[in-house]
């Protein structure tokens, strides 16, 4: 497998930040008049110079959200280019109170189980049964860890019931499958679509013997090359109650962040996956209750 990394928005962040009005003036045409009406509004109001461009009608706010993250490097898309899966509330509306959720337990994470040590370790995230919202959190925890510096990318382990393509909107026929059955395949990692930063290595063609593939070191190895190459590697795993892969997956991993969801889960089950990932070593970074 090859990788290229992409070198320009590293090279950016030693240049001198550019203002808003400066911003705003180049991507939305604000005049040098305009500019200095909006700075005299801003201090006679006391307010923030995109808030005294939006009161103006100089601007919309999601120009100004978007000048932001020019100014901030921050990723972010603007609502008219936006084409994502409606499951992926942090790329849809990246500063809505519930996305906050992500962003803290990112915070945690990444001061926790994925701190810097001796060895680096992927996050398996996986839960007790279906339908607890796994891959709903896998998926929008990859988008809230690619708005950090470095490159993250989510591989689709769960080989019985694969999701994460459709929810990108990728192609599924190569993957994780041909990889660990031993076939050398281009193009596995595949490119969020409007999501610098951030990969997808989809499960591929879903195999009879999803177990088997799982338990060959070739996993193990390939998540030891795939952390030499990212700076974050979530895994998306079945449910514990589908058999033993979510345990194999975690114990590849190293980590894993439990999902269940509010009202729903069953909680001999969870605590039969606790006991075995405990059993079994792995980091377990908690209990995550999806109210979504």
């Amino acid at each position: 497998m090859s990788y290229q990394h992409n070198t320009a928005q590293a090279a950016g962040m030693n240049e001198s930040p550019a203002s808003l009005g400066d911003i705003l003036t180049r991507t939305k045409g604000l005049s040098a008049e305009q500019v200095e009406r909006a700075l005299d509004y801003q201090r006679e109001h006391g307010v923030r110079f995109g808030e005294a461009a939006v009161a103006l009608g100089f601007a919309k706010p999601d120009d100004v959200i978007w000048a932001l993250s020019q100014q901030f490097h921050y990723p972010y898309l603007p609502t008219e280019h936006r084409h994502f899966n409606e499951e992926l509330v942090v790329a849809n509306d990246p500063f809505c109170e519930e996305v906050e959720a992500f962003r803290d337990l990112r915070s945690q994470l990444v001061l926790g189980v994925l701190a810097e040590s001796d060895t680096r370790r992927a996050l398996a995230i996986t839960s007790a049964d279906s339908g607890d919202g796994k891959t709903f959190v896998s998926a929008n925890l990859a988008v809230a860890f690619s708005q950090l510096p470095g490159r993250t990318l989510l591989i689709d382990a769960n080989l019985r019931q694969p999701r994460l393509h459709k929810v990108f909107g990728v192609e599924a026929g190569t993957g994780l499958t041909a990889l660990l059955a031993g076939r050398a395949e281009a193009n596995v990692i595949k490119p969020a679509a409007h999501l610098p930063n951030l990969y997808l290595m989809p499960a591929g063609v879903i195999a009879p013997n999803p177990t088997e593939l799982l338990q060959r070191a070739a996993f193990s190895l390939l998540l030891r090359e795939l952390l030499s190459k990212f700076d974050h590697v979530l895994v998306d795993t079945p449910p514990h109650a589908a058999g033993s892969d979510a345990r194999i997956i975690s114990v590849h991993c190293g980590a894993a962040l439990l999902v269940g969801r509010r009202h729903a889960t069953r909680m001999p089950g969870m605590q039969s996956l606790v006991k075995l990932l405990n059993k079994s070593q792995v980091k377990v970074a908690g209990i995550l209750v999806n109210e979504f």
